[in-house]
């Protein structure tokens, strides 16, 4: 009996001992495949803003660059100038902005400019900071006059010309309600010189200051006949309104662009090649379609974002 123990517990420590020297080798397996594989550089910080454009931007470029093997870290969610603050600082790598807001609140350019114009000079400026923006996308978010398309239809107009002379031909004491937000109200740069320009004869009891959202609720119920929007807001589409024609030009170009720091770029020199060409995808239309299936399709940002980068064969 004793030596059937003893050759028992002789076999059971064989055992111990081989099923530990396999362990150990596969450890030693683990760690040398973990040492041969490429070692992470640091990721390429991509931000974005806190509303739906920016959100299905940023997400977008953040699997773009992850398809084409680079590591990246995704911030959105933050404000105009917080982000803005990020990139100067060397807290954020790749972002989108916008041609109207570099020029005139980062900038302080007042001056009128073209679309083209516009971006060359900010080009020029953000150069010196060591922010490079490469190639503009065809979406321009600029502001926008809306209306119901009953409406519109009714009225027979395309164009704000057109609308204003519909208004200066109407019988006097008419009302043309007219939906802004507040700031847009008050801006030195807003509707005072838009109505200038126009030659628009809103009364005070016409304007109706709202905040932005409730500015297309208004539209969309047909409460006002004219409201400010801005152009690839999904709800456009999902409320069926007509944007009216900047004929004279009158609101900035607000191209969306892939901006990114110089130190970056000089270290993956690829990213310029791979943003220009997501660049080049983007236009107006699709920006506005993508908006549409987040706010009003409630689809979520990241699967919207991935459905057009393979719709396009980007990834």
């Amino acid at each position: 009996m004793m030596h059937f123990i003893t050759s028992a517990l002789a076999r059971a420590g064989r055992a111990a001992r081989g099923q530990a020297r396999m362990l150990a080798s596969l450890a030693v397996l683990a760690t040398l495949a973990a040492l041969a594989l490429p070692a992470h550089a640091d990721p390429v910080r991509v931000g974005g803003k806190n509303f739906t454009e920016q959100l299905i931007l940023s997400s977008m470029t953040s699997q773009y660059l992850q398809a084409k093997g680079l590591a990246t870290e995704l911030t959105s969610g933050l404000g105009s100038t917080l982000m803005r603050q990020a990139m100067e600082s060397g807290q954020l790598d790749v972002v989108w902005d916008y041609t109207g807001t570099a020029l005139i609140v980062f900038n302080k350019v007042e001056e009128k400019l073209e679309a083209r114009e516009s971006y060359e000079r900010v080009r020029t400026l953000d150069a010196a900071r060591g922010l490079m923006w490469l190639d503009a996308s065809g979406i321009n978010n600029t502001y926008a006059l809306a209306m119901p398309r009953k409406r519109a239809e009714a009225a027979g107009v395309t164009t704000l010309s057109a609308f204003a002379g519909k208004m200066q031909a109407a019988a006097e004491g008419t009302a043309h309600p007219f939906a802004v937000d507040m700031e847009f109200a008050a801006r030195p740069d807003g509707l005072e010189p838009l109505k200038t320009l126009y030659k628009l004869p809103f009364s005070r009891r016409d304007v109706i200051q709202l905040d932005p959202g409730l500015v297309y609720t208004a539209l969309k119920n047909d409460q006002v006949e004219l409201g400010l929007v801005y152009t690839t807001d999904g709800r456009v589409k999902g409320f069926d309104l007509v944007l009216l024609e900047d004929d004279q030009h009158f609101f900035p170009a607000y191209n969306a662009v892939p901006v990114v720091r110089k130190a970056m770029l000089d270290k993956h020199p690829e990213l310029a090649g791979l943003l220009n060409a997501l660049s080049a995808k983007l236009d107006n239309e699709a920006m506005t379609e993508m908006n549409y299936k987040v706010d009003i399709g409630q689809q979520p940002v990241d699967k919207v974002a991935q459905e057009f980068l393979r719709g396009h064969g980007l990834i």
